[in-house]
Parts: structure tokens; sequence; C-alpha cells
């Protein structure tokens, strides 16, 4: 089954709800309207479908190989990234003065969603290069974008994300490299780092590490983390590639998916000390990693909606092709494909409504990121900052936790065959997997959506959101049609659960109940995620309402409605048993005393 991108949802999404046009209106976006980002977007689908795809299987067959410090990736990935890095896709949505193409990342998400659904091993270099570049354009010094930004932005250089220690996963107080200054203004570290995605390969000439790392003095704990630039091979006064720097990797994991991705354990510093070079100021260096976090938490999320679209191609192909049981209405005369089944038919629309709801999602988050940065107006840039932040968590959290779901249906479509590796289903949830624990598991998530988006405020951002939805409910109800009523009454009682919930955590707050509150951050996180995904299929079916009555692809547009329908009916009633699980069954999680584990 070959991969197609879905193009004209994508377009659709973008066009009406992440509103390209106006974004084409604002400062440095001028020549970003829908007609180009239709061009982007079909050049996009030609390099993913074509090249990038058929390299998928490959690399869960044959991953990427560790021999004497050295990693070999799969046959054909070198050659890929080559065509990726002339295409130009690394700075589509970076900025022109190094080389990008400035586009706005609503464009660069749909890319993002391709390149993941064509091969998640594969894109997961470009991930953390983009991280990287996000780091050195807000906290690195003149001098470290004149040399290494041109060369990121270009993809002929990658970059990595440096956290993780043996000692200290999610805990960054407990990182204990070391990096020592030197009279000349760099600094010698020294230290280990594992999971390290892409930490060593072959398919650039230079890999630039971003590392956490303490100075000698600094305060315990995180705010005595500094941020440092250390790569691969050091580079020389005329921006040529000089010396082998003192950082190795000794190591590359055998996992359960995205196994051409190459996850490294990386060593600084056994031969004298691995020269680095201080990203921003001494002490700070969480808050610049928080940077490449956060730009990598969307992302992730992207990951999550873009192996979900992969996972139900493949169903819906083979339920169309498996001939299996003759249909209980009696349609068929003897045995039809599979998807002639009830069942059948519901696996893949709870596969298409859950992937649909958080593109969706995502693509307006995406928006309301590109207003913060590029809006005239002062006001109008902080409000769309607050919005997309509170987004973050969810479509990190939702998505990823959604592809969980999508691919495992995608599986159990398949039946047994689903069980068997050559029919492609069961890598596309082993890949999905990592997903919901990188960049931040989702209790990490459902924390940061909890503690500072709801709880710091006092629930005023969450409520706005809620009112916001409100008033899409409105449209609903006066559009009139069956398919709004039922989405405006789903809708409705999603949103009064959520807003159940907020007005619940925060009176827990005021009373300092931190274990009730936290017992139900995951459960809150989904009712969120779920909510605002909904929300977007509400505006898809009102949009798709109305250009149906206008004829315009009427047969995509009533898809769009079924969808937005099924989504309601099926997806938006789970907000209730959320609530109740948070309201009424907080008290139950911390119940059973530690000794009964």
């Amino acid at each position: 089954m070959t991969y197609q991108a879905p193009l004209k949802d994508m377009l659709f999404v973008i066009e009406h709800l992440a509103c390209i046009d106006q974004l084409s209106r604002m400062p440095g976006f001028e020549d970003a309207g829908l007609d180009t980002t239709t061009a982007v977007l079909e050049e996009c689908a030609k390099f993913n479908e074509g090249v990038v795809a058929p390299l998928n299987v490959d690399g869960d067959l044959h991953p990427s190989t560790w021999k004497a410090g050295e990693v070999t990736t799969t046959e054909g990935f070198k050659q890929a990234y080559q065509q990726f890095a002339e295409g130009g896709w690394q700075g589509l949505q970076h900025p022109v003065d190094f080389g990008g193409q400035g586009l706005p990342k609503t464009v660069g998400a749909a890319c993002v969603e391709m390149l993941n659904s064509a091969n998640l091993s594969f894109a997961l270099c470009p991930l953390l290069t983009d991280g990287a570049i996000e780091a050195l354009l807000t906290a690195g010094s003149e001098q470290l974008k004149a040399v290494y930004l041109e060369k990121l932005v270009s993809g002929e250089w990658t970059g990595t994300m440096n956290l993780t220690e043996p000692q200290a996963g999610s805990d960054l107080a407990l990182v204990r490299t070391r990096a020592e200054p030197q009279g000349d203004g760099s600094y010698k570290v020294f230290g280990t780092k594992i999971f390290i995605t892409y930490g060593e390969h072959d398919m650039a000439g230079n890999i630039v590490h971003l590392v956490l790392a303490r100075v000698p003095g600094a305060p315990e704990g995180v705010k005595g983390i500094s941020l440092f630039l250390v790569p691969k091979f050091l580079v020389r006064a005329d921006g040529s590639l000089g010396a082998r720097n003192d950082v190795h990797c000794v190591s590359i994991e055998h996992k359960l998916g995205i196994k051409a991705s190459p996850t490294a354990v990386l060593q600084y510093g056994d031969h004298g000390g691995a020269v680095g070079y201080l990203v921003g100021e001494e002490n700070r260096g969480l808050e610049y990693m928080f940077i490449m976090m956060n730009a990598a938490r969307y992302a992730v999320g992207v990951q999550g909606i873009a192996v979900a679209e992969r996972a139900y191609q493949r169903a819906v192909a083979y339920a169309r092709e498996r001939v299996q049981s003759r249909p209980v209405d009696g349609s068929v005369a003897g045995s039809a494909p599979i998807i002639h089944h009830p069942d059948v038919r519901r696996m893949l629309m709870t596969m298409r409504a859950l992937t649909e709801g958080c593109r969706a999602m995502a693509a307006v988050a995406a928006s309301a990121y590109d207003a913060a940065h590029h809006h005239p107006d002062e006001q109008t840039r902080k409000d769309n900052q607050i919005f997309y932040e509170f987004l973050v968590p969810l479509v990190k959290g939702y998505s990823t936790e959604m592809s969980q779901e999508v691919t495992s249906l995608g599986v159990q479509v398949h039946g047994g065959m689903g069980f068997i590796e050559e029919t492609g289903a069961a890598q596309h949830l082993r890949d999905a997997r990592i997903l919901t624990i990188y960049e931040g598991t989702t209790a990490i998530q459902a924390n940061d959506l909890v503690g500072r988006k709801t709880m710091r405020d006092g629930g005023t951002v969450a409520r706005a959101v809620a009112t916001r939805i409100e008033h899409v409910e409105a449209e609903l109800r006066a559009s009139g049609t069956d398919a709004a009523l039922a989405m405006a009454a789903r809708l409705g009682n999603a949103r009064a659960a959520y807003l159940e919930v907020v007005g619940f955590m925060t009176a827990l707050g005021a009373k300092k109940q931190i274990n009730a509150i936290f017992a139900g951050s995951v459960p809150y996180l989904m009712l969120a995620g779920n909510l605002v995904a909904g929300w977007q299929l509400a505006r898809s079916l009102l949009v798709a309402q109305e250009l149906a009555d206008k004829g315009q692809d009427v047969a995509f547009m009533q898809a769009k409605v079924a969808t937005a329908q099924f989504y309601a009916e099926h997806i938006l009633t789970r907000a209730p048993g959320w609530r109740d699980a948070i309201v009424h069954g907080g008290e139950s999680v911390c119940a059973l005393a530690l000794e009964a584990f």
C-alpha cells in the first residue's frame, strides 16, 4: 500500500480553519497565500510519496547499525536526505535571513505531517534540527548564528537535543554533565547523554549537539543548568570543518519501533573534553531548551496525526480488498469485502474522525503561532501566543494518545493478518508507541496543562476557549440541519463537562488538594483535546455544508459533514465519562496504600 498525501483535507483545513489568506496579509507572509500553499504542498506530496515513503518498510526491516563509533543508516536514507536538503524542505518555515523560505508554520506543519506519514524514522532527523534552529534563533549569540544557522537551515548540518542522562530522565534537576570554562570563551564538556535521536549518523557533514550541562559553582537543581552547542566536528574560521570533537557514540538502542532512527548514547570528554560554546547566559539553559522542546512537542503531536493517517489509509485499502463473510443486511450475495460490515465501518470512521479532528486542531494551533509572531497588533499577538501555548499540550498529548488508538484499530481491521508483519499494519502501531513518551510523557503534558495553563490564571484562558466554542454551537443551531444540530448538542455537552472540570480543579487548587488535582490531569487533557478537536470539526461541518450547497466538490464536502457528525456522536460522547472520572474518581486513585502495590 503506497502513501498518498491527504492534500484535499490539508488544504481545506488550511484555507477554512487556519485562514491562510488572513495570515498572508501579515508582515512577512505576503507571498504565502492559498496559491503558494497549494503549490508547496503538491511538491511536498510528490517528494514524500515518491522518495521517502518507499524507504519506510526497509528502515523497519534493516535498521541503522553501529560499529566502532560510527552509525550507518538504512540504505537509501542518505540519498533521500540529500534530496530533502537540496529541495529546501528543512528551511521551509525558517527565516529568509539565514537561507530559509520564511513560510508560515501553518504551511510547514502540513509538510511535516507528510514527511512523518511517509517515514517516521526518517522525519525525526529534520524534527530535531528544527528545534536546534529555534533555540539558536532565540538565544544564540550573533557569532553562533553566523557560524551554524545557515548550515542548519539548509540541511547541510543536522541538530540534536541532549537532555537525558542515565540517572536523569524527565527530572532534569539531576543532570550531571559538566562544562568547564576555558580562557578563550569556550567550554570543555564532560558527561554521558542517552536517548539522543540521530546523535550519530552518516547523512550530513556535521551534527550540532545542543547539550544541557552545569558550570562550576552553578546552583543546585534546574536553576543551575546551562545550554551548550557542541559540534561533532569543530568549525574553522572560514566555515570549513576542522578536527573531530571529543564527542563519540558508544552505542545505539534496539527499539520496539522507529528502528531506522538511530537513538544514540553519546559520551562527551573521554579524551580531554568536548569543545562547547555557551548558548545565551549561564544557568538559563532549561529556559532555552524549552524553546526546542516546545517546538519538538508540537512536531511530535503532528507525528501522531501522521502515523494515524498512514494507518488509516492502509486499513481502508485492506478493508476494500479483503473478502470475508456475508453482509448482515444481505446487500451483497455471498461473501463481500469487509468494508461492508458495520463494525469495520465503525472502526474506519473512528480512525478517520480522530485523525481529521487532530489535524484541524494542529493547523489552528500553527495559525495562532504565526499570528503571535507576525500580526501587526501587539494585543492580538499576545492573545494568539496564549492560545497557542494552551493548545501545545493538547496537540502533543491528545494527538499522540489518539495515534495509539488509531494504529491499534488499524491492526484490528486487518484481523489476524494485522498481527503479521508482512501487512505493515503492525509497524505503524510499533512506531506510534514512542510518541506518548518522548519530549515529555502524556502525564507531563497534562501537568503542564493543569499547572501552567489552567491553575496559574484561575482557569481564565481555559474558560475563554469554552466561550469561543459556545459561539460555534450557536452557529450550528442556526444552521438547523440534522448533522449540525447533532454536533451542537454533543459539543455543548462536552463543553459543559470541560467547564465543570475546570471549576473543580481551580476549586481544589484553592484548597491545596494537589494529589486530587493531578490524579485527574491526564483525563482532563484527553477531555480538553477531544473537545477542541471536536470544535474544529464543528467549524469544518459548517463550512462544508455551505460549500456543498454551492455545488463545490460535493462528495468531499458531504464526507466532511459525515465525519464531523460521527465524531460528535461517537467520540465527543466520551467527555462526560472523563469528567466523572476526574470529579468523582480522584480520591480512588490514591486510595490504595503504597504498601499494597
